[in-house]
């Protein structure tokens, strides 16, 4: 009998740990199942949906929206046309153009420009950078290019490195990443010597060095005074700074939630400033289900970016990237018309969050846009507008 019990114990505990594995499995893919279904994002969608082509619901077709394939994944919204110029001629190896656009953000004291603006010019030259070269040795203190050096080295930085996991990650990619990211804070340093009084967006720059380097928060803190007494709302510098205190780069859930409320609750309308605390949210939440998206509290977030948007400058860079985010959680509280006029405003342009954390951004766009233009036309959801 004992040796029964030994024979059956030998074949019959692998077999329960194998069992075990498997119910793991299964009931982990459940539940990383259920967000996925309820945001729209396609990432967990069943094997029938992702053999079945993609086919524009009518409805969607008669407002105008477009199928995943003709959605633009490399910007939130079409590119202005000033600065489309400046990156062609750059591409053609004339820096003329981008250097009059620089000059004019400079003489306007448009920092939310010249911070957009800079960081696309910086972003083609990590690629490709003799035009900027030849800007260089034209005006060798020019604030303009120093500013395009210093970000296009952070841009270079992550090229090196790559997109991929760490386990995916070399050790000759993370060593070039790391003496490039140095050679950034040099770039910035002299940037930051030769701007225009009054110019953020070289400390600006100096956040995604810190991000890249673990710099401490004291240095972030540094940092942060002296973009917020040059310019105390700007958009890109407090999305770089809200990513710094997320827990995923060196902060916290706490850290970043209290920045992004302290950002809302200081700003004036049509700053953008109250799409923060809903990327804070965006960032944090682990939950597989949409209930901790629908709270009060997340509703009273909405209605308050809601009003932003209305306020905003409609040429301002960032308003498409907070009316990306304002659909999707108007989508998952079912504030259909609401939510069906924000993808309508934003719909051939996917490059934005929560869009680009997606495996396929598009067709998770795309999902969720057609979600809630099927509710509508079917009479679901509140029919809440704004």
């Amino acid at each position: 009998m004992i040796i029964l019990w030994i024979v059956l114990g030998v074949i019959g505990l692998p077999l329960l740990a194998l069992g075990l594995y498997f119910l793991k499995a299964i009931v982990q893919g459940a539940l990383e199942g259920w967000r996925g279904a309820d945001d729209g994002s396609g990432e967990n969608g069943s094997e029938q949906d992702a053999d079945q082509p993609y086919e524009l619901p009518a409805a969607a077709a008669a407002l105008g929206m477009r199928p995943p394939e003709e959605q633009n994944r490399d910007s939130a919204a079409p590119v202005p046309a000033v600065l489309a110029s400046a990156v062609a001629a750059a591409r053609r190896g004339d820096w003329q153009p981008a250097a009059d656009l620089l000059d004019a953000t400079a003489a306007g004291r448009d920092w939310e420009n010249r911070s957009f603006h800079s960081w696309w010019l910086a972003d083609m030259a990590a690629d490709d950078d003799t035009w900027l070269l030849a800007w260089e040795s034209a005006r060798p203190d020019d604030p303009g290019a120093a500013l395009v050096r210093a970000r296009s080295t952070v841009a270079l930085a992550g090229k090196i490195r790559g997109a991929k996991q760490a386990k995916y990650t070399t050790a000759e990619q993370f060593a070039g990443f790391r003496r490039v990211m140095e050679q950034s804070r040099e770039h910035h340093a002299r940037a930051a010597e030769l701007a225009v009084e009054g110019d953020p967006v070289p400390y600006i720059g100096r956040i995604s060095t810190a991000l890249g380097l673990g710099d401490p928060h004291i240095e972030m803190e540094r940092i942060w005074k002296e973009i917020t007494e040059r310019d105390p709302h700007h958009y890109e510098a407090h999305y770089m700074a809200l990513q710094y205190w997320c827990a995923k780069w060196r902060g916290s859930e706490k850290l970043a939630r209290e920045f992004a409320a302290e950002a809302a609750e200081k700003a004036p309308p049509g700053s953008l400033m109250t799409v923060f605390p809903l990327i804070a949210h965006f960032e944090h939440d682990e939950s597989d289900t949409t209930d901790a998206d629908r709270t009060p509290e997340m509703r009273a977030l909405v209605d308050a970016l809601l009003a932003d948007v209305t306020a905003a400058d409609s040429a301002h860079p960032r308003l498409a990237e907070a009316r990306h985010m304002l659909a999707y959680y108007l989508s998952l509280q079912d504030r259909d018309e609401a939510a069906v006029e924000q993808f309508r405003l934003v719909d051939g342009y996917v490059d934005a969050l929560p869009w680009r954390y997606r495996a396929d951004p598009a067709a998770a766009f795309c999902r969720m846009r057609d979600l809630s233009v099927g509710n509508l036309n079917g009479g679901g959801g509140e029919g809440t507008s704004g």
